[in-house]
């Protein structure tokens, strides 16, 4: 961690030290975008991405790939927005959150993974300037200064990274230029939001050139806490966010370049604001219980993180091939506190000192991360002949050292303080190690037609060590006996992929793959409640095997109208074998994690771009998942505020699924979830965007329109009438005025108001999370 901040520390001070030495010359600054237009072509131009770690026109990649292009980026981040604003703007992604601005959850056709503890592990990886981020701390490091936002879907396993069976979220930065540029821009909104976000950049020198790009974003309190003892106006809801990246890359010579790179967040805000009762027994949907701007909660809340990063990128010419070695250390620390509960008071106190609605008990828990620590290392090799064939190869090592401590509160509290204290701790240890060989080539058979085939083999292990205390005031009829519990598992499977690209013409290319994906057993340990029933302690620890996945994949990429459209389409099918599915809530508000024998998915995606005229510019995305789980004998707990008559007025939910066993008293229904589709798998997920030009003077009026939608989604891999949402559909209009030099706009984000619930907590009560409200506000920028 020492060696971590004083490589970020020396790298900013360096840059800086440049920067006050050296004028900033002003001149126009290149918008660098996901799509790159040609400015003789016209049109949709060409996009250039990524995806098979080369630049290629997106067109010829035989891979389901989206790119965020820049005005959808600007956009989506106008109003203050973290990385959860992605949702819905490509096909088949979803990105939602039970931590608040930390922590995001991320799904590609219909896989993720709902697992709320801090060592959870996904099946969409994301991979920040070719380096894969593992931890979900790290997942949610803020999006400014991007070069690119791409989005690969299907399983990833040859080229990237580990656990990538559903896709890639893929993030590349600006980096440093051989000419003085720069821009800032200022933005301020509602609840007093403010942004602000700026990079700076250029020559030192004939051999050294740097970048420094910084992100600020602030929010203040907007949400009532409403309680008996009296309303404590704007309580919640406020953030400070703060990201720092530095940048130098050294030419050692004409064919050796180094790019080190330091990068640093701080934030601290408010956590996820959970509502208590707001879905009521039998309904669908949010209930006249649900007021936006008030919650009644007597417990703590907030989040804070810290994260550091320092990298360094060698690529080496030496003639036919090139050399890459790219280093990373990632460390960081954060802690997020909420009454889980969602309310004050329990139902065993006097009438009018619980609610709202009915609170069976209290419930307050902290989970932190004291450290992490992630280092990873890839050495790879890549041709770089024109002729028909072209290769890379290469070792991939990651080492991940987690330590996470759980504390559940004894407190009915004052508002936001817990004077209680802790009665259980749990201290958790994990360590991560992955080993990867990797190939992949592509021959070009002919001039229309190509074949891609790569191949991987993984090796991952995980040591995994978990501690409980409880305080002896607390009810051991609620416990199983207390100890330490070890574990271990491990893994080595081979992944591949194979491909075949046809030029039908010009401009239409058609594709097919198949690849197969891994992802590595897991272990999953946060026993602050394990079953009162379970008789070894080891009960409350549960590991998942290895997943894999096999996909098939089918697709047009077009080139249409001379020009003007683009519309790329793709078909798929997968076998998921032995699913790792984590079930969430029940009576603890517990993880536990359960393989299934199979989950089925297949769908479709469709991009789609058109420029009818030269000022005007559609984009359109759609997307149908259907997802199956396969697995006649898998059952979970449902409805964990399920209680007996012996508990009246107690929250019920409304199962769907066929009931094994009944609810009884402390006690949910176990049910079989045998043929239900994924949580937070929409079926339809589609976006729309439109920009119109008007020139004015020296620069463009325009207007810019943006809309995402997704359809019903479960919260849980049961089903029930409440804890659902029926569909969410969020736009956001943007009006300026911008030259070469400068910017003004007024915005509007979620213009509609839309009110959807996102997620539930059902071991306590029917508690819902909700979608972000509208915001407004003005921007200015300037380039230089």
């Amino acid at each position: 961690m020492k060696t971590t901040r004083f490589l970020c520390a020396a790298t900013g001070a360096a840059i800086a030290a440049a920067f006050t030495a050296t004028p900033v010359l002003a001149q126009d600054v290149d918008t660098v975008a996901a799509e790159t237009a040609d400015a003789e072509q016209g049109g949709v131009g060409t996009i250039v991405v990524t995806a098979q770690r080369r630049e290629e026109n997106l067109q010829d990649v035989p891979v389901s790939v989206s790119a965020i292009n820049q005005d959808a980026l600007t956009a989506i981040n106008s109003s203050g927005a973290d990385i959860r604003a992605l949702s819905g703007r490509v096909p088949s992604l979803l990105v939602e959150s039970s931590f608040g601005r930390t922590f995001p959850r991320f799904y590609i056709r219909g896989l993720g993974n709902t697992d709320f503890d801090l060592n959870a592990a996904q099946p969409v990886s994301l991979v920040y300037d070719d380096v894969v981020l593992e931890n979900p701390i790290l997942k949610g490091f803020p999006i400014f200064d991007m070069q690119q936002v791409e989005v690969l879907r299907g399983p990833q396993g040859t080229l990237f990274g580990r656990n990538t069976p559903a896709g890639i979220v893929k993030f590349d930065s600006v980096k440093p230029r051989d000419y003085a540029d720069g821009y800032l821009t200022a933005t301020y909104g509602r609840f007093d939001a403010f942004n602000l976000e700026g990079a700076v950049g250029g020559p030192l020198g004939d051999n050294v050139s740097v970048r420094l790009s910084a992100l600020y974003q602030s929010q203040n309190n907007y949400v009532d806490n409403v309680l008996p003892s009296g309303t404590q106006s704007n309580a919640l809801g406020a953030y400070d966010d703060f990201a720092l990246r530095a940048q130098a890359e050294i030419r050692l010579a004409d064919n050796l370049e180094v790019l080190l790179t330091g990068q640093f967040r701080d934030l601290d805000g408010t956590a996820r604001l959970f509502r208590a009762n707001n879905f009521t027994r039998g309904e669908e949907g949010l209930n006249a219980n649900f007021d936006r701007f008030a919650v009644s909660t007597d417990g703590q809340n907030e989040n804070e993180l810290r994260t550091t990063n320092a990298s360094a990128r060698v690529t080496w010419d030496v003639g036919p091939v090139s050399l890459i070695s790219v280093t990373s250390l990632w460390d960081g620390n954060s802690t997020s506190v909420g009454d889980i509960d969602g309310g004050f008071g329990a139902n065993f106190l006097p009438a009018g000192l619980f609610g709202p609605g009915n609170i069976p008990f209290t419930a307050e828990t902290r989970d932190s991360v004291p450290e992490l620590e992630q280092f990873t290392q890839e050495l790879r090799i890549a041709s770089n002949t024109g002729g028909p064939l072209s290769y890379q190869a290469g070792f991939f090592y990651f080492n991940e050292n987690l330590s996470i401590v759980s504390e559940n509160y004894s407190t009915l509290g004052d508002p936001l303080n817990a004077p209680g204290g802790v009665n259980i701790l749990v201290s958790q240890e994990q360590n991560s190690k992955a080993y990867g060989l990797f190939g992949s080539l592509t021959y070009e058979l002919t001039d229309q037609l190509s074949v891609t085939g790569g191949i991987r083999y993984n090796d991952d292990s995980r040591d995994f060590v978990v501690v409980r205390s409880q305080d002896t005031q607390f009810p051991t009829f609620l416990q199983n006996p207390l100890g330490t519990v070890t574990r271990e598992v491990s893994d080595d499977t081979i992944t591949w992929d194979a491909s075949i690209t046809y030029a039908a013409t010009d401009d239409v290319n058609l594709y097919a793959r198949v690849a197969r994906g891994y992802r590595a057993p897991s272990i999953q340990g946060r026993i602050l409640f394990p079953p009162a029933t379970a008789t070894p302690l080891e009960d409350g620890v549960s590991i998942a095997d290895s997943e894999t996945i096999t996909s098939y994949e089918a697709g047009i990429k077009s080139i249409l109208l001379g020009g003007n459209a683009r519309v790329n389409l793709s078909g798929f099918y997968y076998n998921l074998n032995d699913a790792q599915l984590t079930a969430v809530g029940g009576n603890v508000n517990a993880n536990r994690l359960v393989n299934a024998d199979n989950v089925r998915g297949y769908g479709f995606e469709l991009d789609a771009e058109y420029t009818p005229v030269d000022d005007l510019y559609f984009t359109a995305g759609v997307s149908y998942n259907n997802t199956e789980i396969q697995d006649t004998g898998l059952t979970t707990a449902a409805c964990g505020g399920t209680r007996v008559d012996t508990f009246p007025n107690v929250s019920l939910c409304t199962v769907l699924d066929p009931i094994v066993t009944p609810a009884a008293p402390f006690s949910a229904a176990i049910v079989s979830i045998d043929g239900n589709s994924l949580p937070q798998s929409p079926r339809w997920i589609a976006n729309v965007t439109a920009r119109y030009n008007i020139p004015v003077g020296d620069g463009d009026l325009y207007i810019y329109t943006d809309w995402a939608y997704r359809s019903k989604i479960n919260f849980f891999l049961y089903e029930s009438v409440e804890f659902q949402d029926k569909r969410m559909l969020e736009g956001g209009l943007r009006v300026g005025y911008e030259t070469g030099d400068y910017e003004f706009a007024a915005f509007v984000r979620n213009i509609t108001n839309d009110t959807s619930a996102v997620s539930g907590i059902d071991f306590n009560n029917l508690t819902a999370m909700v979608n972000e409200p509208r915001v407004w506000g003005v921007t200015a920028g300037v380039k230089f």
